[in-house]
Protein backbone atom coordinates (compact mmCIF):
# COMPACT_ATOMS: atom_id res chain seq x y z
CA UNK A 1 0.00 0.00 0.00
CA UNK A 2 1.31 3.99 -0.89
CA UNK A 3 0.82 6.87 1.78
CA UNK A 4 0.91 10.01 0.18
CA UNK A 5 1.95 12.38 2.76
CA UNK A 6 3.12 15.59 3.43
CA UNK A 7 5.14 16.64 6.60
CA UNK A 8 3.77 18.72 9.15
CA UNK A 9 0.19 17.75 8.13
CA UNK A 10 -2.42 14.69 9.87
CA UNK A 11 -0.98 12.74 7.80
CA UNK A 12 1.72 11.96 10.61
CA UNK A 13 -0.81 10.41 12.52
CA UNK A 14 -1.54 7.88 9.48
CA UNK A 15 2.04 7.40 9.07
CA UNK A 16 2.47 6.28 13.24
CA UNK A 17 -0.57 4.00 13.56
CA UNK A 18 0.71 1.96 10.23
CA UNK A 19 3.90 1.28 12.05
CA UNK A 20 1.90 0.41 15.30
CA UNK A 21 0.39 -1.79 13.45
CA UNK A 22 3.90 -3.48 11.82
CA UNK A 23 2.66 -2.16 8.61
CA UNK A 24 5.56 -0.69 6.11
CA UNK A 25 3.75 1.34 3.41
CA UNK A 26 5.59 2.76 0.87
CA UNK A 27 5.52 6.72 1.46
CA UNK A 28 5.14 8.69 -1.51
CA UNK A 29 5.61 12.76 -0.54
CA UNK A 30 3.59 15.33 -2.26
CA UNK A 31 3.89 18.94 -2.26
CA UNK A 32 0.15 19.94 -1.12
CA UNK A 33 1.04 23.46 -1.97
CA UNK A 34 1.88 22.64 -5.77
CA UNK A 35 -0.35 19.90 -5.83
CA UNK A 36 2.36 17.81 -7.17
CA UNK A 37 3.66 14.57 -6.68
CA UNK A 38 7.34 14.33 -6.77
CA UNK A 39 7.27 12.82 -10.68
CA UNK A 40 5.01 15.77 -11.80
CA UNK A 41 1.67 13.83 -11.24
CA UNK A 42 -1.15 15.69 -10.30
CA UNK A 43 -2.27 15.36 -6.62
CA UNK A 44 -6.03 15.77 -8.07
CA UNK A 45 -5.34 12.44 -9.90
CA UNK A 46 -4.86 10.47 -5.85
CA UNK A 47 -7.27 12.73 -4.05
CA UNK A 48 -9.61 14.82 -5.91
CA UNK A 49 -10.17 17.59 -3.05
CA UNK A 50 -6.33 18.14 -3.59
CA UNK A 51 -5.22 17.56 0.32
CA UNK A 52 -2.96 14.46 2.17
CA UNK A 53 -3.60 12.23 3.31
CA UNK A 54 -4.33 9.65 0.95
CA UNK A 55 -3.85 5.42 0.85
CA UNK A 56 -3.42 3.73 -2.42
CA UNK A 57 -4.15 0.54 -1.45
CA UNK A 58 -3.09 -3.36 -2.70
CA UNK A 59 -5.89 -3.58 -5.51
CA UNK A 60 -5.85 -0.07 -6.67
CA UNK A 61 -8.68 1.99 -5.25
CA UNK A 62 -7.92 5.14 -3.02
CA UNK A 63 -8.95 6.28 0.29
CA UNK A 64 -9.19 9.75 1.78
CA UNK A 65 -9.42 11.38 5.24
CA UNK A 66 -7.29 10.55 8.23
CA UNK A 67 -9.43 8.77 10.40
CA UNK A 68 -10.91 6.92 7.49
CA UNK A 69 -7.71 5.53 6.81
CA UNK A 70 -6.69 4.52 10.41
CA UNK A 71 -9.95 3.14 10.81
CA UNK A 72 -9.37 1.02 7.48
CA UNK A 73 -5.84 0.00 8.80
CA UNK A 74 -6.85 -0.98 12.22
CA UNK A 75 -10.14 -3.01 11.13
CA UNK A 76 -8.35 -4.39 7.70
CA UNK A 77 -5.43 -5.51 10.13
CA UNK A 78 -7.14 -6.25 13.93
CA UNK A 79 -5.03 -4.08 15.21
CA UNK A 80 -7.86 -4.03 18.23
CA UNK A 81 -5.58 -2.28 20.91
CA UNK A 82 -4.71 0.57 18.66
CA UNK A 83 -9.26 0.62 17.82
CA UNK A 84 -11.67 -1.66 19.39
CA UNK A 85 -13.65 -4.10 16.95
CA UNK A 86 -17.29 -2.91 15.60
CA UNK A 87 -19.89 -2.86 18.30
CA UNK A 88 -17.56 -2.29 21.11
CA UNK A 89 -18.27 0.24 23.33
CA UNK A 90 -14.60 0.62 23.80
CA UNK A 91 -14.39 1.27 20.03
CA UNK A 92 -16.68 4.48 20.29
CA UNK A 93 -14.48 5.86 23.26
CA UNK A 94 -11.69 6.07 20.59
CA UNK A 95 -13.40 7.20 18.00
CA UNK A 96 -15.06 9.51 20.20
CA UNK A 97 -11.60 11.23 20.80
CA UNK A 98 -10.80 11.34 17.35
CA UNK A 99 -14.23 12.91 16.60
CA UNK A 100 -12.97 15.56 19.08
CA UNK A 101 -9.34 16.24 17.76
CA UNK A 102 -11.01 16.63 14.26
CA UNK A 103 -13.80 18.99 15.13
CA UNK A 104 -12.32 21.28 17.83
CA UNK A 105 -7.65 20.80 17.24
CA UNK A 106 -7.46 20.16 14.11
CA UNK A 107 -9.81 22.33 12.05
CA UNK A 108 -9.16 25.56 14.70
CA UNK A 109 -5.22 25.01 13.62
CA UNK A 110 -6.31 25.33 9.84
CA UNK A 111 -6.88 29.17 9.85
CA UNK A 112 -2.71 29.60 11.23
CA UNK A 113 -1.43 28.13 8.29
CA UNK A 114 -2.90 30.39 5.95
CA UNK A 115 -1.05 33.71 5.27
CA UNK A 116 -4.17 35.78 4.43
CA UNK A 117 -6.33 34.86 7.74
CA UNK A 118 -6.91 38.10 9.41
CA UNK A 119 -5.24 38.77 12.99
CA UNK A 120 -8.04 39.17 14.63
CA UNK A 121 -9.36 35.68 13.43
CA UNK A 122 -6.08 34.00 14.37
CA UNK A 123 -6.02 35.41 17.88
CA UNK A 124 -9.85 34.08 17.71
CA UNK A 125 -8.33 30.61 17.21
CA UNK A 126 -5.34 30.72 19.09
CA UNK A 127 -7.67 31.25 21.99
CA UNK A 128 -9.92 28.62 21.52
CA UNK A 129 -7.13 26.60 21.10
CA UNK A 130 -5.53 27.85 24.44
CA UNK A 131 -8.83 27.17 26.29
CA UNK A 132 -8.51 23.09 24.29
CA UNK A 133 -5.04 22.70 25.76
CA UNK A 134 -5.72 23.80 29.47
CA UNK A 135 -8.80 20.94 28.89
CA UNK A 136 -6.94 18.03 27.77
CA UNK A 137 -4.05 19.00 30.52
CA UNK A 138 -6.95 18.38 33.23
CA UNK A 139 -7.78 15.00 31.31
CA UNK A 140 -4.14 14.05 31.64
CA UNK A 141 -3.92 14.87 35.19
CA UNK A 142 -5.47 11.25 35.69
CA UNK A 143 -4.23 9.25 33.00
CA UNK A 144 -1.32 8.33 31.04
CA UNK A 145 -3.56 8.10 27.80
CA UNK A 146 -6.43 9.76 26.07
CA UNK A 147 -8.30 6.29 26.93
CA UNK A 148 -8.16 3.20 28.50
CA UNK A 149 -5.03 3.74 29.54
CA UNK A 150 -3.05 2.08 27.01
CA UNK A 151 -2.08 3.55 23.62
CA UNK A 152 -4.69 4.09 20.90
CA UNK A 153 -5.45 5.43 17.28
CA UNK A 154 -6.62 8.92 19.32
CA UNK A 155 -3.08 9.08 20.85
CA UNK A 156 -1.48 9.33 17.14
CA UNK A 157 -4.01 11.90 16.12
CA UNK A 158 -3.89 13.98 19.53
CA UNK A 159 -0.19 13.91 19.36
CA UNK A 160 0.13 14.88 15.64
CA UNK A 161 -1.99 17.68 16.48
CA UNK A 162 -0.90 18.93 19.37
CA UNK A 163 2.67 19.54 18.42
CA UNK A 164 1.29 21.83 15.48
CA UNK A 165 1.41 24.33 19.02
CA UNK A 166 5.38 24.20 18.11
CA UNK A 167 4.76 26.26 14.62
CA UNK A 168 2.82 28.43 15.97
CA UNK A 169 5.18 29.68 18.63
CA UNK A 170 2.45 28.30 21.70
CA UNK A 171 4.57 26.56 24.93
CA UNK A 172 3.16 23.76 25.28
CA UNK A 173 5.00 23.52 28.63
CA UNK A 174 2.58 25.62 30.43
CA UNK A 175 0.39 22.55 30.29
CA UNK A 176 2.59 20.14 32.58
CA UNK A 177 0.32 16.85 32.25
CA UNK A 178 -0.21 17.89 28.50
CA UNK A 179 3.43 17.83 28.01
CA UNK A 180 4.32 15.11 29.60
CA UNK A 181 1.86 12.88 27.89
CA UNK A 182 3.30 14.40 24.43
CA UNK A 183 7.20 13.51 25.59
CA UNK A 184 5.45 10.02 26.35
CA UNK A 185 4.09 9.67 22.71
CA UNK A 186 7.54 11.10 21.18
CA UNK A 187 9.26 8.43 22.98
CA UNK A 188 7.42 5.50 21.13
CA UNK A 189 9.65 3.26 18.36
CA UNK A 190 6.76 4.00 15.96
CA UNK A 191 6.24 7.61 16.67
CA UNK A 192 10.64 8.35 16.11
CA UNK A 193 10.50 6.11 13.18
CA UNK A 194 7.53 8.91 11.60
CA UNK A 195 9.18 11.40 12.74
CA UNK A 196 12.55 10.43 11.15
CA UNK A 197 10.47 10.13 8.07
CA UNK A 198 9.11 13.52 8.23
CA UNK A 199 12.79 15.12 9.22
CA UNK A 200 14.65 13.20 6.30
CA UNK A 201 11.80 14.33 3.53
CA UNK A 202 12.25 18.01 4.78
CA UNK A 203 16.05 18.01 4.34
CA UNK A 204 15.59 16.72 0.86
CA UNK A 205 13.24 19.40 -0.43
CA UNK A 206 15.82 22.22 1.85
CA UNK A 207 18.59 20.37 -0.56
CA UNK A 208 16.82 20.75 -3.79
Amino acid sequence: MKLYLTPRTCALAVDIVAREIGLALELVWVDVRAKKLKDGGDLHRINPKGQVPALETDDGQFLTEGGVIIQYLCDRHGADHLLPRSLDMERYRVLEWMGFMSSELHKTFTPLFRASTPPAYRDIAIENLLRRFAWLDRVLATRGFLHAQRFTAADAYCFTIVMWAELHAIDLAQWPHLHAYLQRIAARPSVQAALAAERDELATQAAA
